[in-house]
């Protein structure tokens, strides 16, 4: 039924049979045959046919507007299984990178999991920024990455959800009223917000730091979170952390950490699994769905 359907397909596309038959290398009288066999295996009539020329059935029009899709799966099937086929004397190289301040526990259990059910197959593992990561994917240098949500999802890439985290500011209790339970961005206009970032990205983090998160003030760059928590704790600026990134940093007395609002709206970071829509394949998803399952 397969070739069947690329006929029918081609039939549909050209709106001619002698066209079709061209770019399917096969005969008029064969490929209209196969159309009724079509019919036959199917049931029901997909064309209504009128000399040379022909309509859509209602069932045609269904079959032919959901059939492009199948077409498409079988034939990236079809690929995959002859890559993987293929893979007798080279093992398959996932190449897979996570958010360097997201921390290790999930990713390292998924790989662990992934390299017992999977012992044909290797893992290059990756981490860096945001930035690093998404140029990464884009150059092919990367199957999956676990990242956060920085752009707005675009069909040239499968995104998939995996956790949110909340924003929350940690700053020196003098610049806060201790009746206080939570921060406003605009409360922090008028301070410096540090970030915990090497120069080469700090471009990137400033940008979304001001434009996404909407902070106002100057920004004091640090390359460690030690160095990030004494420049708050001397009063010289807030951190902003989330609910997985404040893990790494250790109980002060001169600190608050407090939660971050926008207006009404709780700030939050989403962090999701991505990779290219043309490369999705066997491997690249069956990590992802023990990746998924480390956050359930």
């Amino acid at each position: 039924m397969f070739n069947q359907i690329k006929y029918f397909i081609s039939v549909v596309k050209n709106k001619n049979f002698t066209k079709a038959a061209e770019e399917c290398n096969i005969s008029q009288p064969a490929i209209s045959q196969q159309i009724k066999e079509l019919e036959a295996e199917l049931g029901t009539q997909l064309l209504e046919r009128s000399g040379r020329s022909f309509t859509l059935t209602r069932a045609g029009k269904y079959f032919y507007k959901y059939s492009q899709d199948i077409l498409d799966n079988v034939e990236i099937l079809i690929k995959e299984t002859q890559k993987i086929g293929n893979q007798k004397m080279a093992p398959y190289v996932l190449h897979a990178g996570y958010l360097r301040n997201f921390g290790t526990k999930e990713f390292f259990a998924a790989v662990k999991q992934f390299s017992n059910e999977y012992p044909d197959a290797k893992l290059n593992i990756t981490s860096g920024s945001h930035e690093k990561l998404y140029h990464l994917l884009e150059d092919n240098k990367l199957d999956i990455a676990l990242n956060d949500l920085r752009r707005a999802p675009s069909e040239k890439y499968i995104n998939k959800f995996l956790a949110s985290s909340s924003f929350e500011v940690v700053i020196n209790k003098k610049y806060i009223d201790s009746n206080r339970t939570r921060v406003q961005m605009k409360d922090l206009a008028d301070l410096s917000c540090i970030l915990v970032v090497n120069s080469s990205e700090q471009d990137d983090e400033e940008h979304y730091y001001r434009d996404i998160l909407g902070v106002e003030g100057d920004f004091l760059i640090t390359d460690t979170y030690d160095q990030a928590i004494l420049m708050a704790t001397l009063g010289q600026g807030y951190l902003v952390v989330n609910d997985r990134t404040k893990k790494q940093i250790s109980n002060n007395p001169d600190l608050v950490t407090l939660p971050l609002y926008n207006g009404g709206e709780k700030m939050e970071q989403k962090y999701y699994a991505f990779w290219k829509a043309d490369n999705s394949g066997y491997y690249i998803e069956s990590f992802f769905d023990i990746l998924k399952k480390q956050f359930e």
